[in-house]
């Protein structure tokens, strides 16, 4: 799958992001030296997190027959020491439905399994970067 980001025309930083056929905006505050037009890539990279867990959580109560009615997740980070090579993630999600404390401990396991913690967490990621000049 490719993502393409191209500079948002007339903005100092801002980014146009096409994934599939959505588009959205990726910016960095005003302090930042950015107009602040969308989340920053580091708000796009815990979104990813609340948002893979809140749809596995959905996906695994339907087909558990769970009766999920709603999901509010939040997500807060702490980067006071990401320089030194910690990023602290903090997720919680809010699940309204008629749940037992069995299926809320279930549903919970399942939240900590989602893709992207799994991504985030346990997996090697390899980058490889290359620029060129634009025709």
């Amino acid at each position: 799958m490719s993502i393409a980001l191209q500079r948002k025309s007339g903005e100092a930083l801002s980014q146009t992001v096409r994934i599939r056929q959505h588009l959205l905006l990726s910016d960095v505050s005003v302090a930042e030296g950015g107009t602040d037009e969308g989340p920053s890539p580091h708000d796009l990279y815990d979104a990813a997190l609340g948002s893979c867990k809140a749809l596995t959580v959905l996906w695994y109560a339907r087909k558990k027959g769970i009766p999920v009615q709603d999901i509010q997740t939040e997500v807060l980070s702490d980067n006071s020491e990401e320089r030194k090579g910690t990023y602290r993630l903090s997720t919680r999600l809010k699940i309204s439905g008629d749940l037992t404390d069995a299926q809320l401990a279930e549903l919970t396991s399942v939240a900590e399994k989602c893709p992207v913690h799994k991504l985030m967490t346990t997996v090697t990621t390899e980058i490889t970067t290359s620029v060129e000049r634009a025709a």
